[in-house]
């Protein structure tokens, strides 16, 4: 990576409260050589409310006109930063705040990562929920599973992740063109995950950065159940579908160790009780999951309303990714 790498951010948008949006916005362009902002069929007014906050920081704005799902919108603005001479890519969420620094310290934990020695897929921020003084969401390699990071696990301000969240997520454009895109087959939900499982099996590192901080909503709330420190994010009945179809993709996939889809298997189930009990409406929510889990366990993908049987798996995802 050259000595001043130009970053491109790109932040997908569905139905976005532009009174969130446009400080993010401002936060990206006083950061990023450009912002693309990718729209995925939002409604007309909140198009044209978006438009105008694109148009106060000088960001590119590309409207879908349908929701294609998150994986296919960040491929999209993948394509468009690398069009545009991008050195590494920023994602970002539609809801989300950098903090002033966030892109510089990144950078610098990019470049110390590399005087050290490793080879870096992406670094990521130290992502907190703004809703908890206890959520910060750094996840790192255990036994069973990706599982929050202590704080002793830095070295030199770096923590070697299991994967990082998409939000504020630094990627390289050498990892891109390697590794390959977003796995746009999943529509939305572990897409992340997915990714980062591809670029660690490819041989890079994922780090997060323990002075770049970003404020970070996880899911539409969160919720406390007895016995347990953190709080549980709950999702909406819809997100249930995706979480449930691609936990069962990721758990019959290639890119998980065996104990790891032991772990995420009793995860799911987990899951799928808490749904089921504590988070109205359960009959929509149960409804959503066994859908999810059927088109699981016959391998479809795509958006819930159109799923297909097909499997787009990682190394085809690169092959085309180097055919292109």
């Amino acid at each position: 990576m050259t000595d001043n790498p130009r970053v491109v951010g790109v932040v997908v948008t569905y139905e976005p409260d532009v009174t969130l949006t446009g400080p993010l916005l401002r936060a990206l362009a006083g950061q990023c050589a450009e912002v693309v902002v990718v729209d995925n069929g939002s409604e007309p007014s909140r198009r044209q409310r978006l438009r105008g906050a694109c148009r106060a920081v000088g960001a590119e704005l590309v409207e879908l006109g349908e929701n294609t799902g998150i994986a296919r919108a960040q491929n999209i603005g993948i394509a468009r930063a690398l069009e545009d001479g991008a050195d590494a890519v920023l994602l970002s969420d539609q809801d989300s705040l950098p903090a002033p620094d966030m892109v510089r310290r990144l950078l610098d934990g990019l470049t110390r990562a590399g005087a050290r020695g490793d080879r870096v897929a992406a670094v990521g921020p130290v992502s907190t929920d703004t809703r908890s003084a206890t959520e910060q969401m750094v996840y790192v390699s255990r036994t069973w599973g990706p599982r929050r990071a202590r704080p002793d696990e830095a070295r030199d301000g770096l923590v070697d992740a299991a994967f990082l969240i998409a939000s504020g997520c630094l990627l390289t454009t050498a990892a891109l063109r390697d590794v390959g895109l977003m796995n746009e087959a999943w529509f939305i939900d572990h897409v992340d995950l997915e990714w980062g499982l591809r670029a660690r099996r490819a041989g890079y590192a994922l780090l997060a950065v323990t002075g770049a901080r970003l404020d970070h909503e996880l899911g539409d709330r969160l919720t406390k159940i007895p016995g347990r420190r953190q709080e549980v994010h709950v999702h909406s009945p819809e997100r249930t579908y995706y979480l449930t179809r691609n936990t069962i993709h990721l758990i019959a996939g290639d890119l998980l160790p065996v104990a790891w889809r032991v772990g995420y298997s009793v995860w799911l189930t987990k899951y799928i009780a808490f749904n089921l009990v504590a988070a109205p409406p359960r009959l929509v929510r149960a409804q959503r999951m066994a859908a999810g889990a059927r088109d699981g366990l016959l391998g479809r993908t795509g958006p819930r309303t159109a799923a297909r049987r097909t499997r787009v798996g990682g190394d085809q995802l690169t092959r085309e990714r180097r055919a292109s």
